[in-house]
């Protein structure tokens, strides 16, 4: 009957083409399945479905969709495999190499990170992201003359560039070169004079400088716009320990803890701040508290309480 109602039809009956059509059908309906649970915020959902959509379908555009929720999902070994691989699909497409060098700074990985940033370059030299992703791989390889170079690039191209003027004032900060990395933090600040990063560097710069009261106003600043920003606690409490406040010190530690019990570093510099101020027992309970927060610290801790004060710690922006 199925070969008379084709020929009657007109139509041939081909299983492989029906094979086919099923087959797309099933992959479209994984990939959209995919990028619905992914905007409903269900990573592993999403995962499992644009597994299941490349499973049926080498798609580009689903991979890259992939990649994206292994980094939402901090996935970066995962999403690094993905994109290896998007780039030799389509080895003439910029933000995957864009892509690729962020996942590489996730894993830390600063000369992976510099050759995807290269590539991207190679393809698109006019790429300000390009050359900030390869000034920020130089910074984490502690080149310091190369990550102002290549930031340098980066802001000609995109003047208002806040993220590659930051970065590039950390790094003349660094080389003690304040002068220069003021004029990048007065340009930051001239577009948002809260920006808060900007502030705190400024605030490290004026310390550095012997600005003491200027610096303490920056830092009073940040705890007052935002008081969940860690890093203006820090410093803050640091520079009292510095100015041996330690009453002070070891009270902004406490509120720093109130908000935020988990901490671990305001546990260590309110330790610090207690021995100092003869509480050797204290001391002793908020070492321990904050290794138990973070054990990776521990090498961090060893001989730091017994430092004169001002030795601060390395923080985030590296100074």
């Amino acid at each position: 009957m199925g070969f008379f109602k084709s020929f009657f039809s007109g139509k041939t009956s081909n299983p492989e083409e029906e094979k086919q059509k099923n087959k797309q059908k099933n992959f479209e309906i994984f990939k959209y399945d995919g990028m619905r649970a992914q905007r409903m915020g269900r990573a592993d959902y999403a995962i499992k479905c644009f597994t299941e959509a490349l499973a049926l379908q080498e798609d580009f555009e689903t991979m890259g969709y992939l990649a994206q929720v292994y980094i939402q999902s901090n996935e970066p070994d995962e999403a690094r495999k993905l994109l290896e691989k998007m780039t030799q699909i389509e080895p003439e497409h910029t933000s995957t190499f864009l892509t690729l060098a962020n996942v590489c700074y996730m894993q830390e990985d600063y000369a992976a990170m510099a050759e995807a940033a290269q590539k991207a370059i190679a393809i698109e030299e006019g790429s300000a992201m390009a050359h900030y992703l390869l000034g920020k791989a130089d910074n984490g390889q502690n080149d310091g003359i190369m990550c102002i170079a290549h930031l340098t690039k980066a802001i000609v191209l995109k003047d208002d560039f806040t993220e590659a003027r930051l970065l590039r004032a950390e790094a003349l900060t660094k080389m003690r070169q304040y002068k220069e990395a003021m004029e990048d933090i007065d340009a930051v600040l001239a577009q948002d004079p809260d920006d808060e990063s900007a502030i705190l560097l400024r605030g490290k710069i004026k310390e550095a400088t012997g600005a003491e009261a200027e610096a303490e106003a920056d830092y009073l600043h940040i705890t007052e716009l935002n008081p969940f920003n860690e890093q203006a606690f820090l410093y803050l409490g640091q520079l009292y320990i510095v100015q041996k406040k330690l009453t002070e010190a070891i009270a902004l530690f406490d509120e720093a803890i109130e908000l935020n019990p988990n901490f671990a570093q305001a546990y260590h510099e309110r330790g610090r701040a207690k021995q100092l101020n003869g509480d050797k027992e204290g001391s002793v309970e908020d070492m321990k508290r904050g290794l138990e927060l973070n054990p990776k610290d521990i090498q961090g801790f060893t001989g730091q309480y017994g430092n004169q004060p001002g030795n601060n710690t390395t923080n985030v922006l590296g100074l």
